[in-house]
């Protein structure tokens, strides 16, 4: 089984017949599609799960609920809406209780197989106010068996608009939940006067490239939550661009007009991540291969990588390489010069 410290390039390496999953319109295939909500303490994730809950499309989900304490308050209120919801204690989906999210999947499934809890089409995590995500996506990374069972559809983070600035400003909790994410939800807007909700949005911005959609009395629109999509390749051309964020937390996007060989591609990543794996946040997109018809999804958190999938078809006409880069203290001229000397150093003589 992969581990944190495997290398990337040991993870995507493979002979030509088998070095990528197998090509399929979508990432997920026939997997359950896993969505993490995560928060800070008070943002509105329970609320924003129960109106899921109560609506058609969220009908036949599971939900795991990790709580800091000893009383699992949001469990209870969960549990009346979902008939399959498990509870993880301790307070942080990381170390420990990573295994215990594992194990925890890996029961929901036999328990569905052996008809003990309802025919579930979707799980969704809510972590506690307090949890890093990073371990987590982590987890769905390197756990080759957990792969098999579930794909990891998206991570929705929710910050409410009264105390979002000052939860950025003061926790660094509250800064991972944000640049990691694939969605972003805004609470409580009706509580907050209009120009601060503008200041918060700006400070988002400055943290992520991920989609901000407003919730309206704790609830939004299912498809926001669900919907099967790639989302960092498809918003890259809108924020190609790089920010200059506050503490040392970058997001931008990196492209290639030409396709990629795929040595040097895992050649660069293998030498990122053994010098900077752990500043290395978040990596997601797509990259046009040479010799390949589709293009392939890549996916990695710090030094660790889910194995790529090659697409029948594009997303949309663009096919350009595409890549998200979620760092700290890592600047895009210095992953751009990276790539562009192992382009040079691996390219054939002749």
């Amino acid at each position: 089984m992969n581990d944190a410290r495997t290398p990337i390039a040991t993870l995507f390496a493979g002979t030509d017949a088998g070095r990528f999953g197998r090509a399929q319109r979508r990432p997920r295939g026939a997997r359950l599609p896993v969505s993490i909500v995560t928060g800070f303490l008070g943002a509105g994730k329970t609320t924003l799960i129960r109106a899921l809950l109560d609506r058609p499309e969220g009908a036949n989900t599971a939900i795991v609920v990790n709580e800091y304490g000893e009383i699992g308050i949001d469990n209870a209120l969960l549990r009346a809406s979902s008939d399959a919801t498990v509870l993880l204690g301790n307070g942080c989906l990381c170390c420990t209780v990573r295994s215990d999210l594992q194990e925890s999947l890996h029961m929901l499934v036999a328990d569905r197989a052996r008809g003990a809890v309802p025919n579930f089409q979707r799980v969704v995590i809510e972590t506690s106010g307090l949890a890093d995500p990073g371990p987590l996506l982590q987890t769905f990374a390197s756990d080759r068996a957990l792969g098999q069972e579930f794909h990891l559809q998206a991570l929705v983070t929710v910050i409410d608009a009264p105390n979002g600035a000052r939860n950025l400003a003061s926790a660094p909790e509250a800064r991972e939940q944000v640049a990691l994410a694939d969605r972003i939800v805004l609470t409580k807007t009706d509580l907050a006067e209009p120009a601060a909700t503008a200041v918060l949005i700006e400070h988002i911005a400055g943290l992520t490239a991920a989609s901000v959609a407003r919730a309206v009395s704790g609830a939004i629109d299912p498809a926001y939550l669900l919907d099967e999509r790639l989302d960092l390749p498809v918003r890259i051309p809108e924020h190609d661009h790089a920010h200059a964020h506050s503490h040392d937390i970058d997001s931008f996007a990196v492209m290639f007009d030409k396709p990629l060989a795929w040595p040097a591609f895992e050649q660069a990543m293998a030498v990122l991540t053994a010098l900077r794996g752990a500043d290395l946040l978040r990596v997601k997109g797509i990259v046009a291969v040479e010799g390949v018809k589709g293009p392939v999804v890549v996916h990695a958190v710090q030094h660790t990588a889910h194995r790529p999938i090659e697409l029948e078809t594009w997303p949309d006409n663009d096919r350009r390489s595409r890549l998200v880069f979620i760092t700290r203290r890592i600047g895009r001229v210095e992953i751009e010069n990276l790539f562009a000397a192992v382009a040079a150093f691996t390219r054939p003589v002749g």
